[in-house]
């Protein structure tokens, strides 16, 4: 269970924002802050299955960068929910549900089949070239629907065509023999055998067996929301899943799609020449996500001066959103020492801080120095010249001189000279607002918990702090939950309907956290107390990471002991020691971060997980991490663990500037195996703004 969204009140007690739960939901039917959508667009239409295609087919066509499609589809007997990701130009990928309805379940109320896919680009289109796409259907688990592809497609006027030819459940005709057979002998038949777990990979049917031809061809019509639809399939629906063969009339299938907004549309069909389709997709691009602000309006240059340092300090939380720790002056130059509080780009908040600090120094001051901390962690140090600020401010011809004169340094957490302000030690905050916890992807369905959360944090000095939440169930639907996924491991997880469902109050986490810098790149963290819902104890974290480099590797280990059902203090038997190397990467591709974790999981289980995610110029954040351990069949279902999950910076949504995310996470069971614990800060999280990247990509909001 993760959660979605929340409000409440920042350090200082001011008010920050209201969020609604099912805002990642009602975004993609009404949101201004999404950008101008794809819906009744050639070559971006979902297919019954999710991904771009036509109807039953894939097209070798990938949408926007960034987009997210949520789509459903009825062809009886199946019902389709598909949620499909487009994190690079030439990469489209996604997962679905497949219902049959005709066919029981032994274990659920509904008999459904979850599935992997993924579509690379190997071509674009040119003028006289088509473009070209290879992809697979259904990756690992049952592979009831396993298939894959090579497809080409070619736009011509306001026809788009497509041509292929598939492999599995795509090539079911058999037009012809394994095209790849004379490659190795492998590839002459497919297995019948798959990951029957739900959870092992079967590449003995990566493109072996017989293949069969599929096409079609997209019309954009003169009234522009209306497209119509071809196609030939490759798939007779004479062997499909479970013994549940269907009638086909015709392998030409026709139908529509039908733009109902920019985001949204409707397509219908007639299938198999004696079946309907129906279904509707929904649109939202991650990457383009913005929304037009309502911020308070930077201080004009030639402001009045504050009546003290303690009232630009004020000043300087409420206009440039930073929390100020220390306000010093040596030599001709202030030195602001703060945590970012409410802007995601520094450089909006340096701006603004610059007219502040300009309208209150003497003439003897040159420069301003911003030294930015995270929990008492220093991290680094922005310069400004303020004579080439002022004129940059008045004169865009100016302001070369201005941007090119701005450097940044390691901070050195040292700002000497006099001290002009510093804030107290001791503070306490807090907040109260909704909650909701959600999982969804697993066998029994979609699972809620709305809750009522109260959290406090008492902030001992910069780099101590107690934390604690404690929730108040007001409505869920856990009675849903069942156990099923047996093992031979200790239950560290999949106790979680037990927490849900024991009682309706209970403290979520109460600890004692602390950090350190230990040398110029070294960070540290300790931490004790109620760490999350299942696991009290210690633990620590120490991470090495220079400045503006892209990588860094730390570790962490500790000492936990399962909390008991009702989640106050009391404790159950289980205890054991847990802990990872973790490595990070920021490959340069594409803007993804690679993380790699190597140690012990809760169970006692030794193994890795992998973790690539991106994060495009809205703040977005979209992953997808797997853990695989020796564990093996011990998991519960197959032999790894996967999941993805998507960040929203809420600045997106709202007319003020936030640097909080909700953060929504799909992963198909709680297992067992490679279970990890759930910590509440990580150092590469909190050293963040150790990394000059998108300083320079953010350099113009340093004058909103």
């Amino acid at each position: 269970m993760y959660p979605l969204a929340f409000y409440g009140f920042n350090r200082v007690g001011s008010k920050r924002l209201s969020v609604c739960a099912l805002l990642a939901t009602t975004s993609f039917l009404s949101c201004s802050a999404a950008a101008d959508g794809i819906a009744g667009q050639l070559g971006t239409g979902q297919s019954d299955f999710g991904g771009v295609g036509i109807m039953q087919t894939p097209s070798a066509r990938m949408n926007p960068l960034g987009e997210m499609s949520v789509s459903f589809s009825r062809t009886a007997p199946y019902r389709r929910y598909n949620v499909f990701f487009q994190p690079t130009e030439w990469f489209e990928g996604g997962f679905r549900y497949v219902e049959v309805e005709n066919r029981q379940s032994a274990l659920f109320d509904r008999n459904l089949d979850k599935g992997f896919d993924a579509k690379l680009r190997l071509l674009d289109e040119t003028r006289y070239w088509p473009q070209l796409a290879v992809g697979a259907r259904d990756i690992g688990g049952t592979t009831l629907f396993g298939a894959e592809y090579l497809v080409a497609s070619k736009r011509w006027y306001d026809l788009d065509f497509t041509a292929g030819f598939g492999w599995g459940y795509l090539g079911n005709a058999s037009d012809i023999d394994s095209p790849l057979g004379w490659l190795a002998d492998r590839f002459d038949d497919r297995s019948e055998s798959s990951g029957a777990g739900g959870g092992e990979l079967n590449t003995g049917q990566f493109f072996a067996g017989p293949a069969a031809f599929f096409g079609g061809i997209e019309y954009q019509t003169p009234w522009n929301p209306l497209i119509l639809q071809l196609e030939y399939e490759g798939n007779n629906y004479s062997d499909e899943p479970q013994g549940n063969n269907q009638a086909q009339d015709s392998r030409f299938n026709a139908g529509a799609r039908l733009a109902i907004s920019d985001n949204a549309e409707l397509h219908a069909g007639w299938q198999r020449g004696n079946t309907a389709m129906a279904g509707i997709t929904f649109n939202l691009n991650l990457a383009g996500l913005s929304q037009v602000k309502n911020d308070p309006r930077p201080l004009p240059l030639g402001a009045e001066p504050q009546a003290d340092w303690a009232t630009v300090s004020q000043v300087l939380n409420d206009n440039a959103g930073m929390q100020v720790e220390r306000i010093s002056r040596r030599g001709d130059s202030i030195t602001v020492t703060a945590q970012p509080e409410q802007f995601r780009s520094l450089a909006q908040s340096e701006g603004r801080a610059n007219r502040i600090l300009h309208a209150q120094a003497d003439n003897s001051i040159d420069s301003f120095r911003f030294d930015w901390q995270e929990r008492g962690l220093p991290l680094r140090e922005s310069v400004h010249n303020r004579e080439q600020f002022a004129q940059a401010a008045t004169s865009a011809d100016l302001e070369y001189a201005y941007r090119y004169g701005i450097y940044a340094q390691a901070s050195l957490g040292n700002s000497a000279g006099e001290t002009l302000y510093e804030a107290p030690a001791q503070r306490f905050s807090w907040q109260l607002g909704p909650q909701i916890d959600q999982n969804f992807g697993g066998p029994d369905g979609y699972l809620y918990r709305l809750k009522a959360v109260l959290s406090g944090e008492y902030q001992t000095d910069p780099n101590g702090w107690f934390s604690g939440s404690l929730a108040w169930t007001l409505l869920d639907n856990l009675d849903n939950y069942e156990y099923i996924a047996d093992s031979n491991l200790p239950r560290v997880r999949t106790f979680i309907g037990d927490y849900l469902t024991e009682s309706s109050l209970g403290i979520e986490h109460l600890q004692y956290t602390r950090t350190a810098k230990l040398s110029d790149n070294v960070y540290a963290m300790g931490y004790g107390g109620l760490l999350e819902m299942m696991y009290a104890g210690v633990g620590s974290e120490v991470l090495y990471r220079p400045f503006d480099a892209p990588w860094a590797f730390g570790a962490d280990v500790n000492w936990v002991r399962q909390r008991e059902f009702e989640q106050r203090f009391e404790l159950r038997d289980y205890s054991t020691w847990t802990g990872h190397f973790n490595a990070y990467l920021e490959t340069g591709i594409e803007d993804v971060l690679a993380k790699v974790s190597v140690g012990r999981y809760l169970a006692g289980d030794f193994g890795a997980t992998l973790d690539f995610s991106r994060e495009f110029d809205s703040g977005v954040r979209i992953g997808a991490w797997g853990t695989w351990t020796d564990a093996g069949d011990d998991f519960g279902e197959g032999n790894f663990d996967k999941g993805l999950y998507l960040a929203m910076p809420l600045d997106a949504f709202f007319t003020f500037s936030s640097r909080e995310r909700a953060t929504i996470r799909w992963q198909p069971l709680t297992r067992d195996g490679g279970a990890r614990l759930n910590r509440q800060y990580e150092l590469y999280d909190l050293t963040q703004e150790r990394d000059m990247g998108n300083y320079w990509k953010d350099y113009d909001r340093m004058w909103r």
